[in-house]
């Protein structure tokens, strides 16, 4: 058993006799490195368009074995530049999953085009590549997929039909960072790909996200368009932090419609800390995940996550999902039950195409994604976080495994 995990029983359920303690679904790794280079940063008295988040950039960007990065505010203000780098428009198509995080099909609206989804494979919980190739059409113009908790089945399967159709494939990367699939980072799959830095990601800048790729002219067009279209290249208006003063009137000339999805140097310092640390990170998140499969692995009401043998993961989350049967509203209940209990869960993902504001727009109707639909209504997302201690993934399981009986014995 690794470090900071010593073997013992399943602990007791919190009571009476046992003191308050809240085991929350996720927790940032911040350590003394962060908060010495944030208050470095603080004090150089440039806290954006500074040396900072190039230098993250550079970090995040040999990571993924991509040759540019592009610092964004977001993994979601990634994704939407990424759209409207590859011309993407009204009455243009891209696949996508059903099974994700909004923001992945949100981005595809944001320039007009409409999300097509394909429904999954039940064991990796990515699309279904076969699924897929039969949704290409004349009107497809991209392939966004997403990595669904981490795990990068399939990309290499994406990437092939991608090529073979001649359409760019976006990789969604924002719960992949530093995992890898036959030795292939993540990010570098596609023609493009974008990465999250949420609090709750393997590593975080607070809010922030990463765009990846090997194509310049894309990553420039990006940085033009995060920088509210500005000149990008020798006209650019601002080198290093400073005015050029070769542009005096740059500041103010924009040369195409762009926004403001800069990352701010703070950020970007956090997350230059956070890369440094990055290995640590990930060896943390296994030892956790390991800690629940061991602990969990022979409980038949349960599937645990499914790994492909070629893969390298650093753990996003860690996603259980009842056995078939369960209702969601048996799910809801139990997880309802641990939160009762200072037990940190959450139903990850409900289906995108079955969110109110997606039914009304596109007539999307239950059945319609039957694996993804019935994957999502029996997933639980447990307390997942780098500082879990053994004596809490304990507590975690047995809260569930209480949780789980109570529900069998109310169908009697």
């Amino acid at each position: 058993m690794p470090k900071g995990f010593p073997m013992s029983q399943a602990a007791p359920l919190p009571g009476p006799t046992m003191p308050h303690h809240e085991i929350p679904l996720s927790r940032p790794d911040i350590s003394e490195v962060e908060i010495d280079m944030v208050v470095e940063t603080m004090r150089s008295g440039r806290l954006a368009l500074g040396p900072m988040a190039e230098r993250f950039e550079k970090l995040v960007a040999a990571r993924a074995g991509c040759r540019f990065g592009v610092s964004v505010s977001s993994g979601t203000s990634g994704l939407h530049l990424v759209m409207r780098a590859l011309g993407i428009g009204p009455g243009d198509e891209v696949i996508t999953t059903p099974f994700s995080f909004i923001a992945s099909s949100n981005c595809i609206l944001y320039v007009g085009a409409k999300p097509v989804f394909v429904d999954i494979c039940p064991k990796t919980l990515n699309m279904d590549p076969g699924l897929l190739e039969k949704a290409i059409t004349r009107r497809t113009k991209a392939i966004l997929a997403v990595e669904t908790f981490g795990n990068p089945a399939h990309m290499d399967a994406y990437a092939s039909i991608a090529a073979r159709h001649e359409i760019p494939l976006i990789e969604d990367s924002c719960e992949a960072l530093a995992t890898s699939l036959g030795g292939r980072p993540c990010g570098s799959f596609g023609r493009v790909g974008v990465f999250g830095f949420y609090p709750n990601k393997q590593i975080t800048t607070g809010e922030g996200g990463m765009i990846v790729t090997d194509d310049e002219r894309l990553a420039d067009l990006c940085r033009s368009m995060r920088n509210q279209g500005r000149a990008i290249g020798p006209d650019q208006a601002v080198i290093d932090g400073r005015h050029n003063p070769r542009n005096v009137g740059a500041w103010l000339r924009h040369e195409r419609l762009g926004y403001n999805y800069r990352m701010p140097e703070i950020n970007a310092a956090l997350g230059v800390a956070q890369m440094r640390r990055l290995d640590e990170i990930v060896l943390k998140r296994q030892q956790v995940a390991d800690a629940y499969m061991k602990r969990l692995m022979a409980n038949p009401n349960l599937v645990l996550p499914t790994i492909c043998p070629d893969t390298l993961m650093s753990w996003f989350v860690f996603v259980v999902r009842l056995a078939t049967g369960y209702t969601a509203a048996e799910r809801d209940s139990i997880i309802a039950g641990m939160r009762n209990h200072d037990v940190g869960a959450a139903d990850y993902f409900p289906c995108i195409h079955l969110q109110p504001f997606y039914r009304e727009e596109f007539g999307y109707e239950p059945g319609m994604f039957p694996i993804a639909e019935s994957v999502s209504q029996r997933t639980i997302a447990l307390p997942f976080y780098n500082s879990l201690s053994q004596r809490e993934v304990d507590i975690v399981c047995a809260t569930l495994e209480v949780m789980i009986g109570r529900e069998n014995l109310r169908r009697g």
